[in-house]
């Protein structure tokens, strides 16, 4: 259905299903999501960072966004991933809490955002490039945007139908509706970007809830070796994702250890057997 420059996905959904769209976005989803969008809290550099297991037991309680800012950002989120066979929709794991979270934190922020000027207008492969930082993208793009949706449909955009829902992010998508102070485009990228990043992230940071998005896609998690099933070929390899948390209260990060153990004593045999025959 939709497509998003600033999220590194070139394709629009309309020509992908949903299960090759979550195959896609997970490539990036995963690669980004520990990047510079982790929360503030999880950086090794932020000055009051939080023991893991602490983080674990916090309940979620939204930080930055107001009530209708979260129901805004609920609706959109199903529309840009909704429930099917295969998964949850975006909304169901925890993807709003995660971009919450996202925003209350350095990134939302823009600790780590040079905002000294010039300011010019980027390319796309430059990235972000406004002069404010992406609470004050979410708040006004958000309040625009339902102002755009009362001045036409006469409802806010979490009110709307699915199908006037989608009308309204294809026009923020393809920069069609004019907001007066951010560009329609940046915002919807801003906001695809981040639910991606919330699917596919580890759950500790807020989103992917029980792992919904790795399973989705296959993906194995925190999974910490692969030596005893690097040499199966054309086999499925099927694993329950691990993620931070599980490491941290004390799961085993290799799902197939005593195998791959046993592998590796009968590798080591060999090749002692082939020094001394050498």
């Amino acid at each position: 259905m939709l497509r998003g420059r600033g999220s590194r996905l070139e394709v629009s959904m309309d020509e992908l299903s949903r299960n090759d769209f979550l195959k896609l976005a997970g490539i990036a989803g995963t690669a980004t999501a520990v990047g510079e969008g982790a929360p503030a809290l999880l950086r090794p550099d932020a000055a009051d960072a939080a023991p893991v297991k602490a983080l674990l037991l916090q309940p979620q309680a939204f930080t930055y966004l107001t009530q209708p800012e979260q129901a805004f950002v609920e609706a959109a989120i199903d529309r840009l991933i909704p429930k099917d066979a295969s998964s949850p929709s975006a909304k169901d794991a925890g993807v709003a809490y995660y971009i919450d979270q996202q925003l209350a934190g350095a990134w939302g922020t823009g600790a780590r955002q040079y905002r000294q000027g010039p300011w010019q207008q980027g390319t796309p492969e430059q990235g972000y490039q406004l002069n404010m930082v992406p609470q004050q993208l979410y708040r006004i793009g958000i309040a625009q945007t339902n102002a755009h949706c009362r001045k036409t449909y006469g409802k806010t955009f979490d009110a709307l139908s699915s199908v006037h829902q989608d009308e309204i992010l294809h026009g923020l998508e393809g920069g069609k509706i004019a907001l007066a102070e951010v560009p329609a485009k940046a915002f919807f990228d801003t906001l695809l970007g981040n639910t991606v990043e919330g699917f596919f992230a580890d759950p500790l940071y807020g989103g992917n809830r029980n792992k919904a998005g790795w399973k989705a896609i296959g993906f194995p998690g925190v999974a910490a070796a692969y030596t005893g099933v690097i040499e199966r070929h054309n086999i499925p390899y099927r694993v329950k994702p691990v993620g931070i948390a599980d490491v941290e209260q004390g799961m085993d990060p290799d799902p197939d250890r005593a195998e791959n153990d046993e592998h590796r004593r009968r590798v080591a045999m060999m090749h002692g057997n082939t020094r001394r025959e050498g």
